[in-house]
């Protein structure tokens, strides 16, 4: 059965249990702070050690793929139980693979995460437009059918972003930066969709002023950086506007680095939880 279109889902995940997103990013350095060695038991410990302490409280989740690719099958078979330990619990699965290709292989990308009956099946999934915005429509169309959304990358808080997101189209009569080119296509594909639109863009929370940008774009917003990248939930309002009630702030270190203590990641979730809910008027 289909589901209920992501933007609806993500409104109601974050009205009920806070605008937060959590990342579960096992990188070596993160597994040795805990004490754990980096291999697949630590992965393990790590991975259920989060998804048991947060899984029932938090809204969404925000696993990087690329931190379980590393182990090889082994690893994808932890990803895949915590995806769908972290559903059965009520809470949204964003997938962090940042997958962009064309035709038949971008098509395949979206069947392994966006279709119903793959073991990876997320409520939503990381793209990359960078092969032109209409490469990402076997996505788009999937997402539509099986209830899921995307978040498309736009404007990155990596420093290297700005090269390519910040460039100005030569082709565009309005000389539209890339960026700006992406939010519109989003805003066109959410377009007439109520509480928002599924097709959401990933736009830093350290960028400072983006008022230059139109960021209303029916759609959510996952805005990294909140935590060890510098950014606070106090900043969200300055920096996305209008459009701040649509942000998913994503923090990662900040909530990862009290654990392996599930009272302490528990406490750490809750806080940034209720940072955002103040700073945004929820």
């Amino acid at each position: 059965m289909t589901l209920e279109p992501f933007g609806a889902r993500l409104r109601h995940a974050m009205d009920s249990r806070g605008p937060l997103c959590v990342g579960i990013d096992p990188h070596a350095a993160l597994l040795s702070s805990w004490g754990l060695n980096d291999d697949i038991a630590g992965l393990e410990r790590f991975t259920f050690t989060v998804v048991e302490a947060l899984a029932d409280s938090v809204a969404v989740f925000k696993p990087q793929s690329a931190f379980f690719e590393r182990f090889g099958s082994r690893g994808i078979a932890v990803l895949e139980r915590a995806v769908a330990d972290l559903r059965e619990a009520g809470a949204l699965v964003v997938m962090d693979a940042k997958r962009g290709d064309i035709g038949s292989t971008m098509a395949a990308y979206a069947e392994t995460f966006l279709r119903e009956d793959s073991p990876l099946f997320s409520d939503a999934l990381t793209v990359s437009p960078y092969l032109g915005y209409g490469s990402l429509r076997p996505a788009v169309d999937l997402a539509r059918e099986s209830g899921a959304g995307l978040f498309v990358l736009a404007l990155t808080s990596n420093p290297e972003g700005a090269e390519v997101q910040r460039a100005v189209r030569t082709d565009d009569p309005a000389g539209r930066t890339i960026g700006a080119t992406m939010l519109a296509h989003l805003a066109g594909d959410n377009a007439g969709q109520e509480p928002m639109g599924s097709f959401g863009a990933v736009v830093g929370a350290t960028l400072g002023d983006l008022s230059s940008f139109d960021l209303d774009i029916n759609g959510p917003l996952l805005a990294p950086g909140i935590g060890a990248q510098g950014a606070t939930p106090a900043d969200l309002p300055r920096v996305f506007g209008s459009a701040v009630r649509n942000v998913v702030p994503s923090v990662s270190r900040g909530v990862l680095r009290h654990g392996p203590d599930a009272t302490g990641l528990r406490g750490a979730a809750d806080r940034y939880a209720d940072e955002v809910r103040r700073a945004v008027g929820g």
